[in-house]
């Protein structure tokens, strides 16, 4: 934690998308050594996988958990798409 506490750190929470995002071990340790979500981005991994009807739009505009920086969504190719 010694680290993130620096003023001059940004901080990448990092997310898979299939687990509760509200929850998230690195939103809880961001929110601790950033409590304004000023230095935070937020990556939010693995939305290709998301089960079926799970929308994580609100938490990519920052209506669950407000970052200053934002957030930034991450789709990995399938493997079919990878071998071309």
């Amino acid at each position: 934690m010694g680290h993130i506490r620096q003023e001059n750190c940004i901080i990448l929470a990092i997310t898979p998308a299939n687990a509760d995002l509200a929850t998230s071990d690195a939103l809880q340790l961001a929110r601790e050594a950033d409590p304004t979500g000023f230095r935070t981005i937020g990556v939010i991994t693995k939305l290709d996988i998301m089960d079926r009807g799970t929308d994580a739009s609100n938490f990519l505009l920052g209506k669950v958990v407000p970052l200053k920086l934002g957030y930034v969504g991450v789709v990995n190719r399938c493997q079919e798409g990878s071998s071309k």
